[in-house]
């Protein structure tokens, strides 16, 4: 338990933080399964436009230190790249792993 003054509303903060911070995870998340699903289902345009809605979501999420930036291009790309192979566009070397 905090002692102090600032302890005490470091304390709070922290709290604040990480239910804001476990929201935005929770709807990457989310987000990140709409996509996945689409491209299961084969729904090249469903897809992309989910695609894009989480390209710009993981990116305010990296910005604000959320995720780590590096995690945000990770899941980007691969996302893009079942989108493309959902599409039919996919290069050789994604379309035979």
């Amino acid at each position: 338990m905090p002692n102090t003054k600032s302890a005490k509303k470091r304390h709070r903060q922290s709290l604040e933080r990480r239910a804001r911070n476990r929201a935005t995870k929770s709807t990457l998340k989310t987000l990140v399964k709409k996509v996945r699903v689409a491209v299961k289902e084969g729904n090249g345009t469903a897809a992309s436009e989910a695609l894009k809605d989480v390209q710009t979501r993981l990116d305010k999420a990296a910005a604000q230190g959320v995720i780590h930036k590096n995690a945000a291009a990770r899941v980007k790309s691969r996302l893009s790249a079942a989108v493309k192979g959902a599409e039919g566009k996919a290069p050789k070397a994604a379309a035979a792993k």
